[in-house]
């Protein structure tokens, strides 16, 4: 797949989620003729329009009914083990149809591909009952699972396509808008379970993902201005996690720090914390994410505001920390 800087462009503008099912599942299409997606409700809210238009026999409508919709995929993808893409909205792929995730696909090992979309804040106003912020710590604590968490729409592109050749059941986290913001301005090495140092620095380690990499990345820049050299990782393998790269951020850092749209509880921070507590290594861990009470609604960079998830505020909170 040829992958230039007016192509990435282009993807932004679509989203993680309208990039991911409109450019990665339809090159996988041409690949994979035994490739089925699975979706709850509509294929406009999974951005299927144009793979729908292409390959209409290959998709599947079980309408608003997320556990069928895990419970089809993994009947599907028991057949000659093939892959099954099922997607719908984070929250309601992963809480409403847990128990299905982890009976079906955890526990048999099946080959289907979850797609959330929308997570973290990115649904906005309709508030707590299509937030997903808990979701990676629910996926997380299953066996046999891997969890691919996209810091932009190239990003996005990479993990469903990654998800593809991964044996098992994968959960691919998807959030933001549309107009996503660039992390990656030229394509890339993605490889699952291997993070991806976008800049170094020796006084703090920002392990961040999702759209906080972004974020990240910014405040690292506000910080070079207070004479804080900053590191910047983007961990797109939230499970399994890059113990290598823990190794060298604890070993070489004067601070550690977490950066996630996702409860401080049981998400990429809580995966560190684990890490590092059998490890016993001594620099400091910071946990930056979604604090523990339900914010107010409203758009998304007013909920990031909320919980200190803001480029700003991300800086602030390590400048603090770092003294």
């Amino acid at each position: 797949m040829a992958i230039n800087p007016a192509l990435i462009k282009a993807y932004a503008r679509l989203g993680q989620k309208g990039a991911a099912a409109g450019i990665g599942m339809m090159e996988l299409a041409k690949q994979d003729p035994d490739m089925r997606i699975v979706v709850a409700d509509s294929v406009a809210i999974a951005s299927l329009d144009r793979f729908y238009a292409n390959y209409p026999e290959r998709v599947i409508n079980v309408g608003i009914s997320e556990q069928n919709m895990v419970g089809v995929a993994a009947g599907i993808a028991s057949e000659d083990r093939r892959v099954v893409y099922a997607c719908t909205y984070a929250e309601f792929l992963v809480t409403r149809a847990l128990e299905f995730v982890r009976q079906n696909l955890a526990y048999h090992q099946f080959n289907v591909k979850l797609v959330g979309n929308s997570a973290g804040f990115a649904m906005e106003t309709l508030a707590v009952s299509h937030w997903a912020t808990e979701d990676i710590a629910f996926i997380r604590a299953l066996p046999n699972m891997t969890i691919l968490s996209a810091a932009d729409s190239l990003s996005a592109i990479k993990c469903i396509q990654a998800a593809h050749d991964i044996l098992g059941p994968v959960y691919v986290r998807l959030s933001g808008l549309l107009n996503c913001p660039i992390v990656y301005e030229k394509d890339f090495d993605f490889q699952y379970g291997r993070a991806i140092t976008l800049r170094e620095g020796s006084d703090v380690t920002i392990i961040a993902t999702g759209m906080m990499v972004r974020e990240s990345l910014d405040a690292a820049e506000l910080l070079a201005l207070r004479g804080i050299d900053c590191c910047v990782v983007d961990m797109h393998t939230i499970k399994p996690l890059d113990t290598a790269c823990l190794d060298k951020a604890f070993n070489l850092c004067r601070l550690v720090v977490s950066v996630e749209e996702h409860s401080i509880i049981g998400g990429l921070g809580g995966a560190i914390a684990e890490y590092k507590a059998d490890k016993n290594l001594a620099p400091c861990l910071v946990r930056i994410g979604v604090e523990d009470h339900f914010c107010k609604l409203g758009d998304l960079r007013y909920c990031w505001e909320q919980h200190g998830l803001t480029a700003s505020q991300i800086a602030d909170r390590i400048a603090k920390e770092i003294k």
